[in-house]
């Protein structure tokens, strides 16, 4: 499949998700999204998308692909869920602008890698581990106050919701290792 083709049909594909909320929004008064957010639920995805096809197209091979699929789907949640809830008490909370940290690191080491398997790996890795901190230092060092301050959040949701978000580039950084792994062999 040529590049044009994966682009269209990643439109095409972008299209129908943004019809789901479009049709709930004509049978309940819960879904209600602006403009607004139907452009930048369109970019998200369609960026995420781009991302994948872009990167995923590098390496034949099946590991780093799906490393590929899980790193760029942490980013898109990443930013989806701090833009919907916040990752650390309300969408208010300005120590939820600390998670900008984790994307740059897997972008920067992505970059720095040119996308090699190994690279890539390390710097999914070293997402994982900017986000365990970005959590503890939004948890435990900047407290927020003031209406950004949400007392009825509790803990422990925070930690594993968090814990499972970090999880997803670590997964990312196996993939990518494996991969990597799988591309040595082939060469000997």
């Amino acid at each position: 499949m040529t590049l044009l083709q994966s682009i269209a049909r990643l439109a095409l594909v972008v299209a129908l998700l943004l019809l789901i909320p479009l049709v709930a929004m004509q049978f309940s008064t819960e879904v209600n999204w602006s403009v607004f957010d139907f452009v930048v639920a369109g970019g998200l995805l369609f960026g995420a998308g781009l991302t994948f096809v872009l990167i995923a197209r590098k390496w034949n091979n099946t590991a780093y692909r799906l490393g590929v699929g899980v790193a760029v789907a942490a980013g898109l949640l990443l930013v989806w869920a701090n833009l919907a809830v916040g990752l650390v008490g309300s969408e208010d909370n300005p120590a939820n602008l600390l998670y900008g940290g984790v994307l740059a690191v897997a972008l920067i080491g992505a970059f720095a890698a040119r996308f090699r398997p190994a690279g890539m790996s390390r710097a999914m890795f070293g997402a994982g581990l900017t986000y365990v901190l970005v959590t503890a230092i939004a948890l435990f060092v900047w407290k927020p106050t003031g209406a950004a301050a949400e007392p009825s959040v509790h803990l422990l949701n925070v930690l594993v919701a968090n814990g499972v978000f970090a999880a997803l580039w670590v997964v990312a950084g196996l993939l990518f290792r494996r991969a990597g792994a799988t591309a040595n062999r082939q060469l000997a």
